[in-house]
């Protein structure tokens, strides 16, 4: 399973967001390692499909069902509810991976 946190520097919520996404893998018993990836610049936004910082992938899909068929790039702060993507849209990320889940 590929684990992906795109963010850009100084952005308040990565580590957090790293964080979050590590504690449900070792909840669902997933060993996955989570590859930190920087985004530098609006170039690099445009060229990797960023829709802000953080965002997280699986198996290189948007957590988030509703924003996997964005075209839009944007080398901005990414907003969810509460500031973090909650642990049911990554848990549920996790389990469609495995084959398990949506």
């Amino acid at each position: 399973m590929k684990v992906e946190v795109f963010y850009f520097e100084g952005c308040p919520n990565h580590q957090p967001a790293v964080e979050r996404v590590k504690s449900v893998m070792k909840e669902q018993g997933i060993a996955a390692k989570v590859a930190q990836v920087e985004i530098a610049d609006g170039e690099a936004a445009k060229a990797v499909g960023f829709l802000g910082s953080p965002t997280i992938r699986v198996n290189g899909l948007d957590i988030d069902p509703a924003s996997r068929s964005a075209t839009g790039a944007a080398f901005a702060c990414r907003c969810y509810a509460g500031g973090l993507p909650s642990e049911d849209m990554i848990r549920a990320a996790l389990l469609e991976a495995q084959g398990q889940g949506r």
